[in-house]
């Protein structure tokens, strides 16, 4: 709050310091950053100022008590300093906390033809299924990165499955629903100990039992060793699998973020 106050009216905090607020993705970005409404400056240690003439009060809202840019300008401004990766689980995690409005962010890109962040945004919207790659960590970001290449569908990622036999529904890493295939990236802060291991036996043997195939992959494999995980997920989910898709152009299939009323209290448009 005291780094918006520095740099006078009308500052607001945006960019990955917003997304970060709105809890859309939080990079480990140390740097503080704003946005003014006009030519500034001012500098302040720690602090980066973007200079706007094109933002505007319905642009704008409060969090914690923090005037910050709102969702769907902060997703904007992100594609102008994250990779394309980085932007589809920032619209990912704002379509799973309901606050992502298709006609919120097609406003903004009218109104923003030109900045180099509109035609990011557009591309996310083109190609990527939003809310379907949500992963948690570092661990599940490597395994999407060896099965996007591959030219076979975006998986499900951290989806819900509820199985017949009336047990609790099980949350696997990576789904592909139509091959009724499974990919879990184990790791050994979470899948190490001998509690976790017994747990994990009994959900695969009831997925299994359920006719879904699991296959268990860990980081080791997936950093030094990738080309035998990606044997096995072409043997599985290539085209000439059963039931599998045709090869899509693109990696994921068309955007499903859908319009929503806007919420009470806050501008979101």
């Amino acid at each position: 709050m005291a780094a918006v106050l520095a740099c006078g009216d009308g500052a607001v905090l945006s960019h990955r310091s917003a997304a970060t607020l709105h809890e859309l993705r939080d990079w480990g970005h140390t740097t503080i950053e704003l946005t003014v409404h006009r030519r500034s400056r001012r500098k302040h240690a720690g602090v980066t100022v973007h200079c706007s003439t094109t933002l505007t009060d319905a642009d704008v809202t409060v969090v914690n008590s923090i005037p910050c840019t709102n969702v769907h300008r902060t997703l904007l401004d992100l594609a102008e300093v994250v990779d394309q990766r980085q932007l589809e689980r920032a619209f990912d995690q704002a379509e799973i906390a309901e606050v992502l409005d298709l006609r919120a962010i097609n406003d903004q890109l009218a109104r923003n033809p030109t900045r180099p962040g509109a035609k990011a945004c557009k591309h996310v919207l083109d190609t990527h299924y939003i809310g379907r790659t949500p992963t948690r960590n570092e661990n599940e970001e490597l395994l999407l990165s060896i099965t996007r290449p591959l030219g076979i569908p975006d998986p499900e990622c951290n989806a819900v499955i509820v199985l017949p036999d009336g047990g609790p529904p099980i949350r696997p890493d990576f789904v592909w629903r139509d091959q009724r295939i499974i990919v879990e990236a184990d790791s050994r802060k979470w899948h190490g100990s001998r509690q976790r291991m017994e747990i994990d036996h009994r959900r695969d043997q009831r997925l299994t039992a359920a006719g879904w195939k699991v296959i268990r992959t860990t980081w080791r494999q997936m950093r030094y060793h990738p080309e035998e995980l990606r044997e096995t997920l072409l043997k599985l989910l290539g085209p000439a699998s059963p039931g599998a898709h045709a090869k899509p152009a693109v990696a994921g299939a068309p955007s499903r973020a859908r319009p929503r009323a806007p919420r009470a209290g806050g501008s979101t448009s």
